[in-house]
C-alpha cells in the first residue's frame, strides 16, 4: 500500500482541553496516523452553536497507509477512546477530530466527505492549517489553504501554545 498524507483538525471544549488535544495526537499516532507536523493551539469561539465554552483548536499532518475508510474508523476510535459523548450537532465535545483532506483525493460517502465540506468556511481550521500546510490545495475549489484563509473575514483567535 502507498502512503497518504492526511490533514486533520482537532478541537476540544469540555474538560482539560489541552490535555485532550495532547492525548488525541498520541492516540492517532498509535492508531496508524503517523503525525509529521502540528500547528500551535488556538483558542476560538464556538462555531454553529454559540452557547457553549470556547474551543482549543489545532491542525495536524499525518502519514498513513490506511484507506480513507480505515482512516475514518481510526479517527472515530480515538474519539471513542478519549470519551467523546454524543450530544447535539456542533455542540460541546471532549474531542473532535475531523479529516480535512487526504492527499488530493475527493470522496463522497454517507459517513465521510473529503475534502471536509466546511473547512473553507472556518478560520479556526484554516489558521492552524496554514501553519503546517499553507500550500495544500483544496481538490474541489482549486485554491490553497492560504488563499482560502485570505478570503475569510478575520476572526478573533488567540494563540495559546505549541504542543
Amino acid at each position: 500500500m502507498h502512503s497518504r498524507e492526511v490533514l486533520l483538525s482537532l478541537g476540544s471544549n469540555v474538560g482539560n482541553r489541552l490535555a485532550m488535544l495532547t492525548r488525541a495526537l498520541k492516540e492517532l499516532d498509535k492508531a496508524g496516523l503517523r503525525i509529521t507536523a502540528k500547528s500551535r493551539v488556538w483558542e476560538t469561539e464556538p462555531w454553529g452553536v454559540a452557547d457553549q465554552p470556547r474551543f482549543l483548536n489545532m491542525c495536524a499532518k499525518a502519514e498513513t497507509s490506511m484507506t480513507p475508510e480505515e482512516t475514518l474508523a481510526a479517527v472515530k476510535g480515538v474519539e471513542q477512546t478519549l470519551g467523546r459523548e454524543k450530544r447535539r450537532r456542533w455542540g460541546p465535545r471532549e474531542i473532535d477530530v475531523d479529516i480535512l483532506m487526504i492527499g488530493g483525493e475527493t470522496l463522497e460517502l454517507p459517513e465521510l466527505r473529503v475534502p471536509h465540506p466546511y473547512m473553507h468556511e472556518r478560520a479556526f481550521v484554516l489558521v492552524p492549517l496554514c501553519e503546517i500546510a499553507p500550500d495544500a490545495v483544496h481538490p474541489l475549489l482549486k485554491k490553497t489553504a492560504k488563499e482560502l484563509l485570505a478570503a475569510l473575514t478575520p476572526e478573533k483567535m488567540s494563540w495559546i501554545i505549541r504542543i
